[in-house]
């Protein structure tokens, strides 16, 4: 009674969570009115239903006779415990707020939590072959409403509650319904997510979901968590299959998130080094090489500042090294909510322009924060406190948690892939999330990280 319970509450948060920031913002709006923030209370549902389901987990745990019920630590436990006492060390001796530190654990240590919890419990087959049709579905529906987006009006999304401002993340404010390409006119879609990036990152699950169930499909190649029918489905199955890749690819691409594309490029490169025979790789390569310069050379020429960002593109190699530098100058790290996603929920909104850019759109706006290159001209009477983005997630724990933090994390990412690489269909969502990583803060996103590590969990559990 209380697995399935469990299991069933899990599917549930599952199904909702790429539909949070929409949600939210709708109610918040029907409580509140316009040009609210989205309500704490109304965003922290999802954390009140991990607890919940942590809650049963526990439980479950504790009526396991006594030899299975014995406290076993493995490689990946050790990691997380370690990494926990290390952010409440580094945060104690250097900037102390606790209250900082509980937005920092939020982002980087509830979805550890969650997994080093929920791989002591049994799960299902039900529970397998359920959750693979619910993000598949959702896949579906999440890229098809984010089509819709591209033709709907800006006053559809004020209507919703969302922001009369594009592009821009205000801390104190409702979510931008979209952002546009390097300041221009070509909207990217962000459907039901609060950013293009964070749905391009989600989208790799259904991505990666499809690619094996296709192929699973027409080449007969069996694969976890994907168990397919009597004979005579498999024609529609691929069909279904083949649209919806169709579907989520397109709309990866019209996210116009450069990071999402190359993650769903690797997903692929790697399933077809796994799946198929070594004589048959340069044929499938070839195939791919020529798809993938199509598709650059249609992007080019229809929109070619969505390929050549170049205050985008600088950001991504400056950033990473500012946050190298703060690692190395301090060792032991500046302690946890400095850094990353929750650094900007305490700090100014920040509007970097070019040199020369006209910052005058922004006057009737005195709370944000305008560079005009490296000089700030809004607000003359303060000096603004920007987040510290470093537009990498392993760096972001080097710069919370010291070096020794950032050897950890690397190390159970590693650990990770490497148990996954021969054991789950998961380890293509997780290895294109790690990889993405590397570029963008590919954890931040609620639906990312609650979803994938607790498929982890489900597909890594403590051996006995």
């Amino acid at each position: 009674m209380l697995q399935r319970t469990r299991e069933q509450l899990a599917l549930l948060l599952i199904g909702l969570l790429p539909l949070h920031a929409l949600l939210v913002t709708v109610w918040t709006k029907l409580l509140e009115g316009p040009g609210h923030a989205p309500l704490t209370m109304l965003a922290l549902w999802k954390e009140v239903l991990i607890i919940v389901i942590l809650a049963f987990a526990v439980l479950e745990w504790m009526q396991l006779k006594e030899k299975k019920r014995k406290i076993q630590l493995d490689r990946f436990d050790v990691c997380i415990l370690l990494l926990i006492i290390l952010s409440l060390l580094v945060t104690a001796v250097t900037h102390g707020n606790w209250k900082l530190y509980l937005f920092g654990f939020k982002y980087d240590f509830v979805p550890l939590i969650a997994f080093l919890i929920l791989r002591r419990v049994p799960w299902s087959e039900w529970f397998s072959n359920t959750v693979v049709k619910v993000i598949v579905v959702m896949g579906g529906v999440v890229a098809f409403y984010g089509l819709l987006t591209l033709a709907l009006p800006a006053s559809f999304f004020r209507m919703l509650g969302y922001s009369d401002l594009h592009s821009l993340y205000l801390p104190d404010g409702p979510l931008a319904a979209f952002q546009q390409v390097g300041g221009g006119s070509i909207r990217r879609v962000q459907s039901t997510f609060s950013g293009p990036n964070q749905l391009g990152l989600w989208l790799l699950l259904p991505w990666s979901l499809g690619i094996v169930g296709f192929f699973s499909n027409w080449f007969k190649v069996e694969h976890p968590l994907l168990h397919p029918g009597p004979e005579d489905d498999e024609r529609r199955r691929c069909v279904l299959y083949g649209l919806l890749l169709a579907l989520i690819g397109g709309v990866i691409l019209l996210t116009f998130s450069r990071t999402a594309w190359l993650a769903a490029l690797a997903i692929v490169i790697v399933f077809i080094v796994k799946t198929f025979p070594e004589r048959h790789l340069s044929k499938h390569f070839l195939r791919l090489f020529g798809v993938g310069v199509m598709l650059l050379i249609l992007i080019t020429v229809l929109a070619p500042t969505a390929v050549v960002r170049l205050a985008s593109s600088r950001d991504h190699l400056l950033k990473p090294l500012i946050a190298a530098r703060a690692m190395i100058v301090h060792p032991l790290g500046h302690g946890l909510g400095t850094a990353g996603p929750a650094s900007n929920r305490v700090s100014d909104a920040c509007v970097f322009l070019e040199e020369g850019g006209d910052a005058s759109w922004a006057a009737d706006r005195p709370d944000l924060c305008v560079f005009v290159g490296k000089e700030q001209v809004q607000p003359a009477d303060r000096a603004c406190h920007c987040p510290f983005v470093t537009e990498n997630w392993y760096l972001q724990m080097g710069v919370e948690m010291g070096v020794i933090g950032f050897v950890l994390y690397v190390a159970l990412t590693i650990f990770v892939l490497l148990q996954l690489a021969s054991a789950s269909a998961i380890f293509l969502p997780f290895f294109g999330i790690s990889i993405a990583g590397l570029l963008l803060h590919s954890w931040e996103g609620s639906a990312v990280a609650y979803t994938l590590w607790l498929l982890v969990a489900v597909a890594l559990p403590v051996r006995r």
